[in-house]
């Protein structure tokens, strides 16, 4: 499997990126199309899981279960499996815009597709 790796998507983009994949539900603002190479937003958490955690981002622990279980539905599954053929194509890099760069949903995402969707793993 190729190197998964997160980052900022307001951050400049580096040969070592690979494939640049949107992992947020919105686009992030003042983003021209040009910086991202494909956008998966059914992988992204729902709106209401987004509104939870934004307003309660000491729950992270509770974030990533909610969201694990949400990769579970069919359109996440469907976004899962285009991901999952990039990945095995080269180097991918979750983008993300969240200001937190320890807590968001690409790290979530990468933290599930590692193996570690208990959030009491690490």
């Amino acid at each position: 499997m190729a190197p998964v790796s997160i980052k900022r998507v307001y951050e400049p983009a580096a040969p070592q990126d690979g494939t640049r994949i949107l992992v947020d539900r919105l686009w992030p603002r003042g983003v021209g199309k040009d910086r991202v190479d494909l956008w998966l937003r059914d992988i992204a958490p729902s709106d209401a899981l987004r509104h939870e955690f934004h307003a309660h981002p000491d729950q992270w622990q509770a974030f990533r279960a909610a969201y694990a279980a949400e990769l579970g539905g069919a359109a996440a599954q469907a976004a899962l499996a285009v991901l999952k053929e990039r990945i095995a194509a080269g180097p991918v890099t979750l983008l993300y815009a969240a200001r937190d760069e320890e807590r968001n949903n690409a790290r979530a995402l990468l933290l599930w597709l590692d193996g570690r969707a208990d959030p009491g793993q690490d």
